[in-house]
C-alpha cells in the first residue's frame, strides 16, 4: 500500500521531459514578469531617498552657485533632500571620476562647467572616464561668455590698441588665467592664433587672485567671466573691449561680439550641465530633465542666474547636450592642439 508520499513522487517521476521544460519556462516567464513590475515600480517611485548631486569644485564658485539653485528646487518638487557635495581637485576631473563610477541609478549626480567634460579629456594624456559613455547628459543648464577687460588705469583703450602693442612687443602683452586648459585660457589662445601675436600666458590656481593681479595692473588683460566682470565695468573698474562669441550677450548688448570686430569664426562659450552616471535608466534622466526645466523658470533662479550672474539659461534636451559635449570635444581637441597647449 502506497502511502500519499510515495504517490506524489511517483506522479514527478512520471512527468515527461516536455512537461518539465514547459513548467521551467512558464516559472522563469513569471519571475521575470514580477521583476519587471518591481524594477518599472522603482523608476515610478523616483526618488525614495536623498540624492547628491556632486559639484568638482570648491564651494562658491559659478557652478557650485548653480547647483545649490537647482538643489533647492529639486528637493522641494520630489520631496527629498538633495545634498550639494563639493569635490574639487584636478581641474574638475576628480568629482567627475566619482560620479561616473557611481551607480546609474539616479540617486548621484555631476553639476560641472564644460572644463572636466570638453577640456580635459583632449589635455590630458590619460583621461580618468570617457565623457561620452561613462555619463548620461540630463540638460545643458547655462551658458555663459567672457568679456576682454583692462583695468581702467590702462593706456590700452580698445582691441585694436591691444593686439597692435601685441604685434609690436611680442611676449610683452600677458594675460592670466585659473589654471593651464581653462575657458580663459583657451579664449586667450583662439584669439592669439587670429590674430597671430605671441602673448604671455599667466596661470593662476584661482579667478580671484588673476583678477586681484589684473586690477593691480599686474596683467595686461584678462578674458573675465560675465558673472563676475558685469559689476566690475559698470562700478567702472574694469574697461571691457569684447566679448568672446560670435554674438553679443544679453546681460552687455552694447558690448561687440569678437566675430563683430575681424575675428572669424571667434566663438568661445562655457556651459555648466547635469549629467548621470552613464547607463542610468532613459525614465530617470526625462524625469530630473522635467523637473530641471520647471526649475529655469523660477523667478529666484532667473534672477540670480540671469539678471545677476550675466548668463543665458538653455535647459537643452538629453539629446541636444549629447551633441554639444560631442560638438566641444572636436572644437577644444583642434585648438588645443593648433595652440600646442600641454599640461602641467
Amino acid at each position: 500500500m502506497q502511502n500519499s508520499y510515495d504517490v506524489e513522487i511517483s506522479n514527478i517521476n512520471l512527468m515527461k521531459p516536455s512537461h518539465v521544460s514547459i513548467f521551467l519556462v512558464l516559472c522563469a516567464w513569471i519571475i521575470c514578469a514580477m521583476l519587471s513590475s518591481v524594477h518599472a515600480q522603482d523608476k515610478k517611485d523616483y526618488p525614495d531617498k536623498p540624492i547628491k548631486m556632486v559639484v568638482p569644485y570648491v564651494a562658491g564658485g559659478a557652478a557650485d552657485i548653480t547647483a545649490r539653485l537647482l538643489a533647492q528646487s529639486l528637493s522641494q518638487s520630489f520631496n527629498q533632500t538633495v545634498i550639494v557635495d563639493n569635490k574639487p581637485g584636478a581641474n574638475g576631473n576628480i568629482g567627475a571620476e566619482f560620479v561616473a563610477k557611481s551607480a546609474p541609478d539616479g540617486y548621484t549626480l555631476l553639476l560641472t562647467a564644460s572644463g572636466p567634460l570638453v577640456v580635459n579629456p583632449v589635455l590630458y594624456k590619460r583621461a580618468p572616464f570617457d565623457s561620452v559613455k561613462d555619463f548620461s547628459p540630463i540638460s545643458l543648464v547655462i551658458s555663459y561668455q567672457y568679456a576682454v577687460v583692462v583695468p581702467t588705469l590702462s593706456p590700452i583703450k580698445n582691441l585694436a590698441e591691444l593686439i597692435a602693442e601685441a604685434k609690436r612687443s611680442p611676449k610683452a602683452i600677458s594675460y592670466g588665467s585659473t589654471g593651464i586648459g581653462g575657458g580663459g585660457h583657451l579664449a586667450g589662445e583662439l584669439l592669439a592664433l587670429l590674430a597671430k601675436v605671441d602673448m604671455t600666458h599667466i596661470p593662476y590656481k584661482g579667478a580671484a587672485p588673476a583678477l586681484a593681479d589684473l586690477l593691480g595692473g599686474q596683467l595686461s588683460f584678462t578674458f573675465e567671466p560675465l558673472v563676475t566682470a558685469t559689476p566690475l565695468i559698470k562700478a567702472g573698474k574694469l574697461r571691457a573691449f569684447a566679448v568672446s562669441s560670435s554674438k553679443r550677450s544679453k546681460a552687455l548688448p552694447n558690448l561687440p561680439a569678437l566675430a563683430e570686430l575681424g575675428f572669424d569664426g571667434y566663438d568661445i562659450s562655457q556651459f555648466q550641465g547635469l549629467l548621470a552616471p552613464g547607463g542610468t535608466d532613459s525614465a530617470i534622466i526625462h524625469k530630473l530633465y522635467l523637473e530641471v526645466l520647471k526649475a529655469l523658470k523660477m523667478p529666484n533662479v532667473i534672477k540670480r542666474l540671469v539678471e545677476d550672474g550675466g548668463n543665458e539659461i538653455v535647459g537643452s534636451s538629453p539629446q541636444e547636450f549629447t551633441h554639444q559635449i560631442q560638438a566641444d570635444l572636436k572644437l577644444y581637441g583642434k585648438l588645443i592642439s593648433d595652440a600646442k597647449i600641454q599640461s602641467d
